[in-house]
This record gives C-alpha cells, structure tokens and sequence, in this order.
C-alpha cells in the first residue's frame, strides 16, 4: 500500500494524518504552505478541485472530505477494530456519528470560523452566535451520549467516529465555552489523547496546543 497525504497542521487533515499513524500505514507528507496558497495552486487543484485539505492519495486512488477518508482507512484495515461490521446495528450508530460530525459539527464550525460565507459582510456577531449555540448544544448531547453509553460513541471501544469527533472537539478550544467545560467530554478527549499515534500526529505536525 502507498499513500501521499497533502496537508496543513492543524487542519481537518490532522485525523487522517492520526489514521494513518495509527494503523501503521506507511505514507508521505506533501505540506501545503496556506499563506502562499498553494492549497489554490494548479498543481493541487489537479489533484483536488476543492482546494482545500486533506487530499490522500491511496494506491493510486485520490480521496477526498476527512470523514470519507477515515471511514475507508478503518474499512480497509478490518483487524485494527475501528468499524463495526458492514450490515451490523453497531455499523448504524457508526454512520449516524459520523455524519453527525460531518453534518452539524463541521458546517457549525465553518460558520464560527468563517462568519461573513453565509451572511455576507455586516453580519459576523449574528452568524457566530448561531454557530456557536450549535455547537454547544452538540457538546451538551454528547456528554449526555457518553454518560448513558459511552466510553466512546459505540460503547467500550473506540471507533474511527471517535478521531473524528476528538479532531473536532480540538476546534473549540479558544471557543467562550470550549468542549473541555463538560467534565465528561474533557475525560473522554483525555483517553483519545492518551494514544501514542496523536502524540506523535502532534509531535510530526510540530504542535503543542490543547494537550
């Protein structure tokens, strides 16, 4: 297996970068400098016509939108446990996690991030406010979810749903209310931060935030 990941630290591509440490996966970086916008570079843009990361390009393959990356490196490395089986109830709550990351978590914190996309110039405080009583209500179903079910999302063991969801709860870190404010979700992250693989995803993307 070959895989070249195109990235930036600190970026959505940071989950793949942990997936592929964790299961082993021998791979290549190709950083992406943002502020000379290579992201928007004919080259990239070849490669991912979004332009934006992370882009993998597995086997010849080029795959696109972290949550759909993570899903097939799990599915591809059955041994390793980090998805259900295909047909299974467990395979339901996986894909209901993930796209809830995908779906309410990612477009929240795009808006936070970004507020004049959705609403034009003028509107930033409004859209912010919006985004971020999303967010929070996402984190207070969460801690509930964990509470009744967890450790993780599926119950004892982690998933690939799990990356995902600690990738995402790094983003609120300079938030007003960040994730880490619910004492659950603050342990939960704790065991996923806990695992050698981010320790080293963080130590090759040379960061040192939210540890």
């Amino acid at each position: 297996m070959s895989a070249i990941l195109y990235y930036s630290p600190s970026t959505a591509a940071l989950v793949v970068h942990w997936l592929l440490i964790e299961l082993d996966i021998p791979h290549e970086l190709r950083l992406l400098d943002f502020e000379r916008r290579e992201q928007k570079s004919a080259g990239y843009l070849a490669i991912n016509p979004a332009g934006v990361v992370p882009a993998l390009v597995l086997d010849g393959q080029v795959l696109t939108e972290a949550a759909a990356i993570v899903m097939q490196l799990a599915d591809r490395h059955p041994a390793a446990g980090l998805a259900p089986a295909p047909g299974s109830a467990a395979r339901g709550d996986y894909y209901r996690w993930m796209f809830w990351c995908a779906n309410t978590l990612q477009p929240a914190y795009r808006a936070w991030f970004y507020p004049a996309e959705p609403a034009g110039e003028g509107n930033e405080q409004a859209v912010r406010m919006q985004a971020r009583a999303v967010i929070e209500a996402a984190w207070e179903r969460l801690s509930g979810h964990l509470e009744q079910h967890g450790p993780y999302l599926l119950g004892t063991q982690p998933s690939a749903a799990d990356f995902l969801l600690t990738m995402l709860m790094r983003w609120s870190r300079n938030m007003p209310r960040p994730s880490d404010d619910w004492p659950v979700l603050r342990a939960y992250a704790r065991r996923m931060k806990d695992r050698p693989a981010f320790q080293e995803t963080y130590r090759r993307e040379g960061l040192t935030d939210w540890t």
